[in-house]
């Protein structure tokens, strides 16, 4: 008798499992016809059905999710530091405006050529580190960024969802771009829909 519950149980288990499947499934296809026609042609029915698979349980919502959070506090951090070396660098020429002015103010008016020349090349030699050092927080943040996209491909790649793996080919990373959006479009669907039964 256990056994035969039991057994329905798992029938109906797989029926809601299978239904819930064809909705998310479903979603997706309709999701896909909001994207451009050269993207529509590379999502096929397969890759959107295992994407479905995927969706089921919930993981990979709440995975996505922990990932945006994740690559919002590291723009964050970034957009900070890159805030904090601007502002250094404006300080720094504050101060040696101040230290030309005041030096301008206590020189002989035969020794402000020279002065004068001495102090271009100091302004010229502190604007090209200025340059260089932004430089390299500009290279350093797009490094930052890139193996924040390489760890989110290979989170996702390892989660089983269609699509992703780690690539740095611009169309693959476009596709993938557009298949985090239909996942977080279907999860915004999702608690939309969960608001509505409470």
């Amino acid at each position: 008798m256990e056994r035969c519950s039991g057994a329905l149980e798992e029938a109906a288990d797989g029926a809601r499992q299978q239904e819930r499947h064809y909705q998310l499934l479903s979603a997706l296809q309709g999701l896909v016809k909001e994207l451009p026609s050269s993207f529509q042609q590379r999502l096929s029915y397969t890759t959107l059905s295992d994407l479905a698979l995927a969706l089921l349980d919930g993981t990979v919502f709440e995975i996505v999710q922990g990932l945006l959070e994740i690559q919002h506090l590291t723009e964050k951090s970034l957009y900070n530091q890159r805030l904090r070396l601007q502002n250094e660098h404006r300080v720094l020429r504050q101060a040696l405006r101040q230290k030309h002015q005041e030096a301008q103010q206590a020189c002989r008016p035969h020794n402000l050529p020279v002065l004068q020349a001495a102090q271009q090349r100091e302004l010229e030699a502190v604007e090209q580190r200025i340059r260089e050092e932004q430089r390299a927080m500009d290279q350093k943040i797009v490094l930052e960024l890139d193996r924040k996209v390489a760890d989110q491909q290979s989170t996702l790649e390892k989660a089983g969802v269609a699509g992703f793996y780690v690539t740095t080919n611009p169309q693959e990373l476009t596709l993938q771009m557009n298949l985090l959006e239909l996942i977080r479009k279907l999860q915004q669907r999702g608690r939309q829909a969960g608001k509505m039964a409470l």
